[in-house]
């Protein structure tokens, strides 16, 4: 069930109706949020709800046992908890992919065995969202296992942590220590919390069905060979262009996200930024996809010694941190490339910091991060490692003589393009001059700005189609 679906609305519009007679008492708050979860979740495919629910019973048990548990007891607990987790992540999602590397390197020793053809590359469906939600109770465990958070003694309580559909299928990852708490009491929201609500689902909304449904026809387009030329500058607008897709659709749904979690009265913490704005790379991951981005840092980096245990231990953490990232977005040799090179990005940051390069204009900085963001994106994007550096290679080589005729056929979808990177320069310039914020923030500039939103949406909407994250 899609945000930008009719059957979503139906949905959320009963659900509404029934919060308002339920939220008051929690055992009917916390079953309601859970039933009506997982059925959303079922309306893709109802098999995988016992998926969920089994992976809530282990967690929520292993809260129960760690709370009562010391010393070796507790370790082989919680350790048992994350070998159930990972290891259904590992089955549906990574099977092909580990036979496949493990095939390669056998390989490598002229050994000839063929051990994909044991597991079919569509023996296992992928459950929705089965990466975010992991994550999610894993976060759990772990932090009642370190003493930083109490286990609830309520599976309903839990269960309404662990499976509240605004965020049940891409994100954010909301830690238990957040929500939970939160889940403890209900309160209905004033007023202007409701306006934000509503403004931040418009906004994921346009951000999502206007700006990157529409570059998507055109992205498509290019990457299933549909258009006639290939020249560099021909895929740097493609890779810009894709940048800005991924960043809106993904940016878009955690805006709704955050926006119906609002109306009921709970706060999501930003996932987004503005990351093209950043300065250097490690701004940019701190702006970028921040749930996952603190999730790895907390649970993965820091224990693995971080920046403050000397510059091998660094480099190791570092690297193990953004190989454990590009894994967790897919399960192909690509996304190990991107992680690759955000990695590359920040080592070089960190030996250069005070080079003549960081002394550029902010501008120019901003530029820069962002070119090594969209080469990386070419990767993350391509089929193989093959055609990702063909594209690469083609930029590089330059050829700017551009076909116009060609172009022309996709003018419309390039306007949204050209709509999306004055909507960050905007953002920008805001930044920069306080009094065009504050004029800005006006009560009825905000209204006009969310009317003008609403026709975009109703006018321009592109072809529907599922959120790009879905798929992680």
């Amino acid at each position: 069930m899609l945000f930008n679906s009719f059957e979503f609305l139906i949905f959320f519009l009963i659900f509404i109706g029934l919060w308002s007679l339920c939220r008051a008492k929690d055992i009917y708050r916390w079953g309601l949020i859970t039933i009506a979860s997982l059925f959303f979740y079922a309306w893709w495919d109802w098999r995988f709800v016992f998926l969920i629910i089994f992976s809530g019973i282990v967690d929520y048990k292993a809260g129960l046992l760690l709370d009562n548990l010391l010393g070796r007891n507790r370790k082989a607990v919680l350790l048992l908890s994350l070998i159930l987790n990972i290891g259904l992540l590992g089955l549906f999602k990574y099977s092909y992919f580990l036979s496949n590397i493990l095939q390669d390197i056998i390989s490598l020793f002229f050994v000839e065995f063929q051990l994909t053809n044991y597991i079919a590359q569509d023996t296992f469906i992928l459950p929705l969202g089965i990466s975010f939600y992991t994550f999610q109770s894993m976060s759990y465990t772990i932090d009642v296992y370190r003493g930083r958070l109490k286990p609830t003694k309520n599976i309903l309580h839990f269960f309404s942590f662990l499976v509240m559909f605004p965020q049940l299928v891409a994100g954010p990852i909301v830690r238990a220590k957040d929500l939970l708490n939160q889940l403890k009491s209900y309160r209905v929201p004033n007023y202007l919390e409701r306006w934000h609500a509503l403004k931040m689902v418009v906004y994921g909304l346009f951000r999502k069905v206007v700006i990157a449904d529409n570059l998507a026809f055109f992205i498509d387009g290019a990457y299933q060979d549909k258009i006639n030329f290939h020249n560099g500058l021909f895929w740097l607008i493609v890779s810009v262009a894709f940048s800005f897709q991924i960043y809106n659709d993904f940016s878009g749904y955690s805006l709704i996200a955050r926006g119906l979690a609002k109306y009921l009265g709970y706060h999501f913490k930003m996932n987004f930024n503005h990351p093209y704005l950043s300065k250097s790379f490690q701004e940019f991951w701190g702006r970028w996809h921040i749930s996952l981005s603190k999730w790895f840092r907390d649970y993965v980096y820091i224990p693995l010694g971080g920046s403050k245990r000397g510059v091998p231990v660094y480099i190791f953490a570092l690297l193990a941190t953004m190989l454990l990232s590009g894994i967790w977005h897919g399960a192909n040799y690509t996304f190990i490339i991107w992680a690759v090179l955000h990695s590359v990005y920040i080592l070089m940051e960190r030996v250069y910091k005070k080079s003549i390069s960081y002394r550029l204009p902010e501008l120019a900085k901003v530029c820069f991060v962002f070119f090594g963001v969209t080469i990386a994106w070419v990767y993350f994007r391509a089929a193989n490692i093959r055609e990702a550096n063909t594209i690469v290679e083609t930029i590089f080589r330059g050829d700017w003589n551009i076909n116009v005729r060609e172009l022309r056929y996709y003018s419309d979808n390039l306007m949204f393009l050209i709509l999306g990177i004055w909507i960050e320069i905007m953002v920008y310039i805001k930044s920069k001059f306080k009094l065009l914020k504050k004029v800005y923030s006006i009560y009825n500039l905000d209204v006009i700005s969310v009317v003008i939103t609403i026709l975009f949406i109703l006018l321009f909407r592109g072809e529907g189609k599922q959120f790009i994250y879905f798929q992680f």
